[in-house]
């Protein structure tokens, strides 16, 4: 037994020590793959659990407008409206606009009917002007069906308003050969030039009162200034498309823009 165990001892400690040494380098590139693999199907996991892929790619392109606006450390982009004054509503939507990309590209025109205001923005989100307007005389974001194949003298005051929504618009003429920037074909809607046809509308009065409540008039189509139309809708949308976006008064904006979150 003594021969037998003297034989079974190492007789050279330097082989040992290489024995040693050859067997840590071998198997530390096997441990350390098993343990990383074992980490990353864990991670999998959890992930497949939460409904999305864990890389920032996937998360990224399949992000809600909630997970945006939860997101932390995201970054946030925001209108410019150059100390322009302005309602909350129209703030929080344009930040949407601007951090969403909602408008492809594509200059946008921002109106807010319970404040009677319109913006036309740069297709960046600067701010290219502002003006006041005057509005369908009926509340309501919806427009009557066929309401623009019927003559004017057949539209109830009830019926008279602006539809709210998103609209991809394009400067053109209506019936009269004026130019207008179309919202709703249609339905006959666009953005002009205040018409003042009728002096008992009083409309060049009521777009300079200080209030937005003596600001819906029109059978629905919005009317601004003469040198706000010539001077800002008119450049900014000459020779291209552009998104009119205007807001709702009697529903949510996430009813009428199924996309929209607040951008905090």
């Amino acid at each position: 037994m003594r021969t037998i165990a003297s034989e079974i001892q190492p007789r050279c400690p330097v082989l040992s020590s290489i024995i040693i040494i050859f067997t840590v380098v071998c198997l530390s590139p096997l441990v350390l793959s098993f343990s990383s693999a074992r980490a990353q199907a864990k991670e999998k996991k959890l992930s497949t659990r939460a409904g999305y892929v864990s890389t920032s790619h996937d998360i990224t392109s399949q992000m809600t407008g909630e997970d945006r606006e939860l997101r932390p450390g995201s970054s946030v982009k925001r209108a410019n409206f150059k100390k322009v004054g302005r309602s909350s509503a129209a703030q929080k939507f344009a930040d949407w606009i601007v951090d969403s990309e909602d408008n492809s590209g594509m200059p946008f025109v921002l109106v807010d009917k319970v404040d009677a205001r319109v913006f036309v923005f740069a297709s960046d989100g600067q701010l290219r002007g502002s003006a006041p307007a005057l509005l369908g005389l009926a509340r309501g974001d919806d427009s009557v069906p066929g309401i623009g194949d019927r003559p004017l003298s057949a539209i109830r005051p009830e019926q008279r308003t602006t539809p709210a929504g998103r609209f991809v618009g394009l400067l053109g003429h209506n019936a009269d050969g004026s130019n207008v920037l179309w919202i709703d074909h249609e339905k006959a809607v666009s953005l002009h030039r205040v018409i003042t046809d009728d002096p008992r509308e009083r409309r060049l009065q009521r777009l300079a009162s200080p209030t937005p409540l003596d600001n819906r008039i029109s059978y629905g189509c919005i009317n601004v200034p003469v040198n706000f139309f010539d001077d800002v809708v008119r450049p900014v949308l000459a020779n291209t498309r552009g998104v009119i976006y205007v807001l709702p008064e009697t529903r949510s904006n996430r009813e009428i823009f199924e996309s929209y979150y607040e951008v905090e």
